[in-house]
């Protein structure tokens, strides 16, 4: 039987250091002389001037929306209303994960063209058309998409590496889970977010992208610790977190990893922590549920470990996590849209106990 496959691409990916001057050209190529950038004051205060300096040399003055922190459906309205179409005429992501996906927003609102310049490469949101909502209380509350993928992905590696390495191995958690989730979509015949199943280039992507980080992602952090530079370990990280991670999520699809993070973000201690670092602990839980060899399971905890990334609930902010409140959270975990992507199937008290087993493990790491 044929079965209709899909994978989607942003219309163009640029990396490198500097890669931020490059952008006047790239908006004359589009033909866009408005623009609307979308940070925060913090990525304003610490990485703006290089791009402002890059606009101010082509003549062109953007418009600022200030990011207020949170990726919310009414932030999103409220920027939205700054934006004057008629005479504005492309908007720019300039920050985080959560300044990425408001752009989007905002740009989606008024079916503008997207070009996304990432300031941190903490998670793969650049690349797509996913939008994920939170409520005021950091809780996920739900996913929108774009009609297209974004029109430019513009990569600096220099402001990468400028930002804390905490942010950039989060990045390569976040990362990490997409080889089992993708090969557990596929598995379960279950589809991507364009709402078929997978190509195998895309599970290939997936796959690529952990051999990278398992190559490349250790020096990349201590490079970036040490210099605050880029290499050629953090191009080759980079990409893998960015590009590779994104592209294989979008058209592998996810399963039990990202689904852990609508339970985890339930709660109070572990909603604090960076996107990339619950994915990382729930790639852990994963390959439990999956029943992948001791051995195996082990191997990824301890390479977690090793890029810094949490291996405990202890180091979630859950010390003391009750067995109510894990079994909550498996039970949010259940709401997730995609936790059928995983064999054996799972129910609510199977994921508790997998989650419980992974805390066990990273104890025992030291």
């Amino acid at each position: 039987m044929n079965v209709i496959k899909t994978i989607g691409f942003p219309g163009r990916y640029i990396q490198g250091p500097d890669a931020i001057a490059y952008l006047p050209a790239l908006l004359a190529e589009f033909g866009a002389k408005h623009p609307v950038i979308v940070l925060d004051e913090i990525v304003r205060a610490a990485a703006a001037d290089a791009l402002v300096a890059a606009l101010t040399a082509a003549g062109i003055t953007a418009k600022m929306l200030v990011f207020p922190g949170e990726c919310t459906a009414p932030v999103i309205a409220g920027l939205a209303k700054q934006v004057d179409p008629a005479r504005d005429d492309v908007v720019i992501g300039f920050g985080g994960g959560k300044t990425i996906d408001t752009a989007k927003g905002v740009s989606k609102a008024h079916g503008m063209r997207l070009f996304i310049a990432p300031t941190i490469a903490s998670n793969d949101s650049p690349t797509s058309r996913l939008i994920v909502l939170y409520d005021d209380q950091h809780r996920v509350a739900g996913v929108e998409m774009l009609t297209r993928n974004p029109d430019v992905v513009l990569v600096d590696t220099a402001i990468i590496a400028r930002a804390p390495a905490r942010f950039f191995a989060a990045g390569l958690g976040d990362a990490l889970s997409k080889k089992f989730e993708a090969t557990q979509v596929h598995l379960a015949g279950g589809k991507n977010f364009f709402g078929t199943q997978s190509l195998a280039t895309a599970r290939l992507l997936a796959e690529r992208c952990y051999e990278t980080i398992l190559e490349f992602g250790l020096p990349a952090i201590e490079q970036i610790r040490a210099h605050a530079k880029p290499d050629e370990s953090v191009e080759r990280a980079t990409e893998a977190s960015v590009l590779l991670s994104g592209l294989g999520f979008e058209s592998g699809g996810l399963s039990l990893s990202h689904a852990l993070t609508r339970g985890f973000t339930a709660h109070a201690g572990m909603s604090k922590f960076l996107h990339g670092e619950l994915v990382a602990f729930g790639s852990i839980v994963q390959t439990i549920a999956e029943d992948q060899s001791a051995a195996a399971v082990a191997a990824h905890a301890k390479f977690c470990r090793a890029l810094g990334l949490p291996v405990t609930l202890a180091q979630l902010g859950a010390a003391n996590a009750s067995e109510a409140e894990i079994l909550a959270m498996a039970e949010s975990t259940m709401a997730a849209p995609y936790i059928g992507n995983l064999r054996p199937a799972a129910d609510a008290k199977r994921i508790a106990k997998c989650i419980v087993a992974a805390d066990t493990l990273g104890k025992t790491l030291g």
